[in-house]
């Protein structure tokens, strides 16, 4: 019986992924080939199929993600995307409403596995007491009532009750513009930019902004009694230009990409829809909830060429370049292997014997021996080669200073030099701590009466040497200040990858490589005098776990000096710097073979 069940889920997989690929236009889902090896691209998970309802369900959701990938734009909805946190999950329902409006019109079978769908998602619907409107979250409510406006589905008494607490509010600003939006589902950006303008002018936010804003205030207000105003205001003049990138940056980069629809929409049902982003939000999230952060108000992420001026930068890169005078035969070395490595498979294919093309040379002398012989031409094949982008995060802690540091920032600028000789795109990130012993949060946590665990204790530094759209030549004087005196403070390496992860995963090339060069474990004063001892080390070693098994980015550990592989299962160590030229060689190169599969 269990062999026969899992048959049929076989052939309905095989099933689902071809009706995703016509829906989506996207060859890359599962096909019969590979489905039984690999499952990181369907698009629902088939566990739990007892009745007729799962299978259509299985159907629905397969739809909706097929739709996605075919009509929503990622960069639209995130341009879009309100900056009113209340709003932004209506938003995530308007935009799914919209593209699965648009395959209803397309064909009538994702119609009917929609509508039976939403059908059974409210008919199930939860049947605890609703008294008022505090009983029905506004989620709830805009879900019922865009099914309702856009694909018409009848709601039953209960969830007509849940829509009517929330009905009017939506009426006064949306009712009116509801044709407008029918008319516009096939332009992503119209639709999503007036309806991102009408959730946040919604009276039911206004009230709620203004009360975040309140407490907000209320807590400045009480922290800059206690705090020193000048130090904050001196940060900011250092670089006011970079202040709004930096707050964007730790707006963006801390936080889980939200372009999915939040699970709370369609109760726990929607946990079957177990899509790959679905996964790794929960997981992410699941991280960041088992690790605390007291404070990220004093955190900073800046370009190196704000830490220095451009005279003091341009004498530290020529100390980096006294160092690099012995390795230029490496970096010649290295470069050959990796193109050949990778250059070879990008565009060194030919066919033979063809009638047209280019004359093949080598066939001429058959030509001269006998005349009647007709010429040979060859042709270029197009391959499918895929573009790379590499991530080098560098450990800029105290321990590092002095030889470690040499050798990382030898090591940064040889593999970025070679690497863009092969065509692959390099970004160089450093961490380390704005100040020793908590800094700035530390002094919060005390003017706050030191609360227990108060979780990670210090301000972070995050530092972009060399961005991935930024040429070697620009950049080079950066990589010296790695060297600079005072630079180097405290390491807390989980959020430092956290960070440069979800950089990376922003990026548009098919394959993303994440490089960790550091001296070993995870280390701040501050934060593990008043938390557990391994409070560090035991999130790093989820982040690295989370990216090697939950991710399709490859991640790699350079140790300088001290073995890391206990917390990386791609490691290599260097002792010296006599030994960077054959561990370069032997070793880095190798991780540019045919990739393994993470899961």
């Amino acid at each position: 019986m269990d062999n026969k069940a899992e048959s049929l889920k076989e052939k309905l997989r095989q099933a689902l992924s071809s009706t995703a690929r016509v829906i989506s236009d996207d060859l890359g889902i599962n096909s019969q080939e590979n489905t039984k090896n690999s499952k990181k691209k369907d698009l629902v998970a088939l566990d739990d199929l007892n009745s007729k309802d799962d299978f259509i369900k299985a159907r629905a959701d397969t739809d909706s993600e097929a739709l996605k990938k075919k009509f929503s734009s990622e960069s639209i909805f995130k341009k879009n995307l309100p900056t009113n946190s209340s709003c932004k999950s209506l938003y995530m329902i308007t935009e799914k409403i919209r593209y699965e409006k648009l395959g209803t019109k397309m064909l009538k079978g994702i119609d009917k596995n929609l509508r039976y769908n939403y059908t059974q998602i409210i008919n199930h619907k939860r049947k605890d007491q609703i008294k008022s409107k505090d009983d029905v979250p506004v989620t709830e409510a805009f879900e019922l009532y865009m099914l309702k406006n856009f694909h018409n589905i009848k709601l039953n008494s209960l969830t007509t009750k849940m829509l009517n607490f929330w009905e009017k509010d939506f009426d006064n600003s949306i009712f009116e513009h509801i044709e407008f939006f029918k008319q516009n589902l096939e332009d992503q950006n119209v639709y999503g930019s007036k309806f991102s303008q009408i959730l946040q002018e919604m009276d039911i936010f206004q009230s709620d902004e203004n009360e975040e804003k309140k407490d907000e205030n209320q807590e400045d207000n009480q922290e800059s009694q206690s705090s020193n105003n000048d130090e904050v205001e001196d940060e900011d003049k250092k670089d006011p230009d970079n202040q709004d990138e930096t707050d964007a940056s730790l707006d963006s980069d801390y936080n889980i990409d939200e372009y999915k629809l939040d699970e709370q929409l369609i109760d726990s049902d929607s946990e079957e829809k177990n899509s790959e982003q679905i996964i790794q939000k929960k997981n992410l999230r699941d991280l960041n909830v088992e690790y605390k952060i007291f404070t990220t108000q004093f955190d900073e992420i800046t370009k190196a060429e704000n830490l220095e001026n451009a005279d003091e930068a341009n004498k530290l890169r020529k100390t980096l370049d006294q160092q690099l005078v012995g390795f230029q035969d490496v970096i010649t070395k290295l470069a050959n292997k990796l193109q050949r490595q990778l250059l070879a498979k990008q565009n060194r294919a030919w066919e033979f014997d063809l009638e047209e093309g280019l004359l093949d040379s080598s066939k001429l002398p058959r030509i001269i021996m006998d005349p009647y012989n007709s010429l040979s031409f060859k042709k270029e094949k197009d391959l499918d080669f895929k573009d790379t982008v590499v991530t080098l995060l560098i450990d800029n802690s105290g321990s590092m200073r002095g030889r470690p540091i040499t050798i990382a920032a030898i090591c940064a600028d040889i593999l970025s030099r070679t690497l863009e000789r092969c065509s692959v795109k390099v970004e160089i990130l450093g961490f380390t701590t704005k100040n020793w012993k908590g800094g700035q949060s530390r002094e919060l946590w005390n003017k706050n009466n030191k609360p227990k665990t108060p979780g990670r204790l210090n301000d972070l530094r995050h530092i972009i040497y060399k961005g991935a759209d930024t040429h070697w030549r620009q950049a080079k004087d950066n990589l010296g200040l790695m060297l600079k005196e005072g630079l180097l403070k405290e390491n807390i390496d989980g959020e430092a990858i956290t960070w440069a992860f979800n950089r990376i995963k922003k990026r548009k090339e098919e394959r993303k490589i994440l490089m960790v060069i550091s001296d070993g474990a995870p280390v701040d004063d501050s934060t593990l005098s008043v938390n557990s001892g391994d409070f560090l080390e035991k999130h790093l070693k989820k982040m690295v776990k989370f990216i090697e098994d939950k991710s399709e980015i490859e991640i790699l550990a350079i140790g300088i000096g001290h073995d890391v592989s206990r917390y990386y299962k791609k490691a290599i160590k260097i002792t010296d710097v006599n030994e960077l030229g054959d561990v370069m060689i032997s070793q880095l190169s190798s991780l540019f073979d045919k990739k393994t599969k993470l899961h």
